[in-house]
């Protein structure tokens, strides 16, 4: 199990983000409107060693549509390293639905008592 907490309102996660040889521990928010794996900052991709392979128009919570760079990093939860695609953007780092999928875990955030939780299904 992976606990969580909240950053004033927002429910966080803490997952290793690399490539190659370089890894970080970013804190992500869990954003269960995001449908992508993982979209991490610049300044995150840079650190690791990343470089853009591609770009995808995704269309952000206004209905607007936007062009995102793309690269391959691993992302590892309780030991097991999965490599995915991850999207680099100027907003904050996320962890969507599919990044929970692809590791079979189910969130629990309890919103009255403040607490995140990510069980294995």
């Amino acid at each position: 199990m992976i606990e969580g907490y909240f950053d004033g309102n927002s429910p966080m996660i803490n997952v290793v983000v690399g490539f190659g040889q370089f890894a970080q521990i970013p804190a992500v928010l869990l954003d269960t409107g995001f449908t992508g794996d993982l979209q991490i900052t610049p300044q995150l991709a840079k650190d690791i060693g990343l470089e853009m392979t591609g770009v995808e128009k995704m269309m952000v919570a206004d209905g607007s549509i936007i062009s995102v760079p793309t690269s391959f990093a691993f992302v590892e939860m309780e030991g097991i390293k999965k490599y995915i695609r991850v999207l680099v953007s100027e907003s904050m780092s996320l962890a969507g639905i599919s990044l929970l999928s692809r590791f079979q875990y189910k969130a629990i955030v309890d919103c009255k008592y403040k607490t995140v939780e990510l069980e294995k299904t």
